[in-house]
């Protein structure tokens, strides 16, 4: 039988280009341990409308 695993896919959203007011928005996907890491995650990913670094937070 096969085993559940912990690895949950998460939805990460620009912080900064909200208050830009360009349209669009920069989203990445990617995997978390659920078991490990309990809280929302903050990563630095690249914007590509702002052509930038940011931070980039979790959401649901």
């Amino acid at each position: 039988m096969a085993k559940k695993g912990n690895r949950v896919q998460v939805i990460l959203e620009c912080t900064e280009h909200k208050t830009s007011g360009q349209p669009g928005m920069s989203r990445y996907i990617t995997t978390k341990n659920r078991k490990n890491t309990t809280a929302r995650i903050e990563l630095k990913k690249y914007n590509p409308v702002l052509k930038k670094v940011t931070v980039h937070k979790e959401i649901k």
